[in-house]
């Protein structure tokens, strides 16, 4: 009898690959924002959402809730990654890392180079993101183009199971800190069969989620399934799209996303942040000028407008990019020939 493949949502993966790490090393500690409460702080929600529920129950003296106070947990995270350990810190929101920004920009970032490599600082930061559930503007930012900006610092943004449990056991067996971006969409959103064993992916290394030959879509986070909505779609009109998802944003694989366009000859970046010095505009600035021989367009970026994140539901719900956006970004970089016959 063939065995059902395994299914876990996003937020299954996660937890599964924090248990796994924790039981793999007592070095692996968790610590931030309610970690372990939730209704009746028994341990049986753990987070909002529920990430890390279950995981006080097994493993009582690597995780704990810190008080809210950004600053002072991690700060602490980086002590510890510096004294040994490899703590997870979870900051909740990314929008709440304003307040401990001194601690990441300044200390996280910079110790191993301060010392001259005799310190690493293996530390990982959760932080959920995005548009989609009503937060407003001071929940829901798409904050991963400040932390690419910095050097030392590496940063992930996974759009599927398989791929968050494999990026989180590498970060945090990586010996440099890793900003860790979670969709809060994708949590309950993205299901896929994920191993049960322990395994890694390697950070810096992008998925060719669907390959084609007239367009390359690079999408991140949960963009990326907006983006294979438009491929699909596209290829009803006989346009075949390549949809990259880079994984990680820094170190970022520079090389898969060349090949692709040196194929393609056009480029479309999607990118649920602000435009302005966002992942969009770096990726698209960076391939027009290595590999601007190879396009037959200019390329496009299809992201949120330049505005805080609205509350209203109609208003947020048109705020990020969505597959019809990307389809006609699409649309525009293909000559009118192909265009006018698809219409």
């Amino acid at each position: 009898m063939t065995e059902t493949p395994r299914v876990l949502s996003y937020l299954e993966a996660l937890n599964e690959a924090l248990a796994l790490e924790m039981e793999h090393d007592p070095s692996v500690v968790v610590f931030g924002e309610d970690n372990i409460g939730g209704t009746g702080c028994d341990g049986t929600l753990g987070h909002a959402w529920g990430p890390t529920r279950g995981l006080h129950n097994r493993f009582p003296n690597q995780i704990f809730d810190a008080p809210i106070t950004e600053a002072a947990f991690v700060g602490a995270a980086v002590g510890a990654a510096a004294t040994g350990l490899r703590p997870v810190a979870d900051l909740l929101f990314v929008d709440f890392a304003g307040v401990c920004f001194d601690q990441i920009l300044n200390q996280a970032a910079k110790l191993r180079y301060m010392v001259g490599g005799k310190a690493a600082v293996p530390l990982v930061i959760r932080a959920m993101w995005g548009t989609g559930m009503r937060r407003a503007a001071q929940h829901s930012q798409a904050l991963y183009s400040l932390f690419t900006h910095i050097p030392g610092l590496k940063v992930v943004a996974p759009s599927n199971p398989v791929d968050a449990k494999g990026l989180m056991a590498s970060a945090i067996q990586d010996d440099d800190p890793v900003i860790f971006f979670e969709h809060k969409l994708l949590y309950f959103g993205s299901r896929g069969v994920v191993p049960e064993e322990r395994y890694t992916i390697p950070l810096g290394k992008a998925s060719v989620v669907r390959e084609g030959g007239d367009v390359t879509i690079v999408a991140i986070g949960r963009m990326v399934h907006e983006a294979t909505k438009a491929a699909e779609a596209l290829a009803e009109e006989g346009v075949e799209a390549e949809v990259i998802d880079p994984r990680t944003l820094s170190p970022f694989d520079f090389d898969t996303v060349y090949a692709s366009v040196e194929k393609t000859s056009r480029l479309v970046v999607v990118d649920e942040s602000n435009p302005r010095c966002s992942i969009a505009t770096d990726i698209a600035g960076t391939v027009a000028e290595n590999r601007f021989s190879s396009l037959s367009a200019a390329v496009r970026t299809v992201t949120s407008p330049h505005a805080p994140v609205p509350f209203a539901a109609s208003l947020e719900d048109a705020f990020p990019p969505d597959a019809a956006k990307i389809a006609d970004a699409v649309r525009s970089t293909l000559p009118s020939s192909v265009t006018s016959k698809a219409s």
